[in-house]
C-alpha cells in the first residue's frame, strides 16, 4: 500500500493511509489475529459474515427493483445546500 505525501503534509497522508487500511480490512484482521481463533469459531464467524453479505445484497437488489424505499441521501457537511432566506423582520410602527 502506498500513499503520496504532498507539500510535506504528513498528517493528511497519514489520514489517507488509515482510511485505505480501514477499507482493506487491515485493522479488523489485526484485531482477529491478537488471539487464537478455534477452527469451529472461525467457521461460525465466516458463515455469519456470509449471511450478512447475502442479506445486504438482497436488500440492495430489492431497493434497485423498487420493492424497498431507497435510503436517504446524506447531506455533505460542507453546506452544499443553499440556506433558506431569513424572513424580513416585522416593523413596529
Amino acid at each position: 500500500m502506498q500513499v503520496l505525501v504532498r507539500d510535506n503534509n504528513v498528517d493528511q497522508a497519514l489520514r489517507v493511509l488509515k482510511k485505505k487500511m480501514q477499507r482493506e480490512g487491515v485493522f479488523k484482521e489485526m484485531k482477529q489475529r491478537r488471539s487464537y481463533e478455534k477452527p469451529s469459531e472461525r467457521r461460525i464467524r465466516q458463515e455469519a459474515e456470509a449471511v450478512r453479505r447475502a442479506r445486504k445484497a438482497a436488500r440492495k437488489q430489492a431497493q434497485r427493483e423498487g420493492l424497498l424505499p431507497m435510503p436517504k441521501r446524506k447531506v455533505p457537511a460542507g453546506g452544499a445546500r443553499p440556506r433558506p432566506a431569513a424572513a424580513p423582520a416585522a416593523s413596529e410602527s
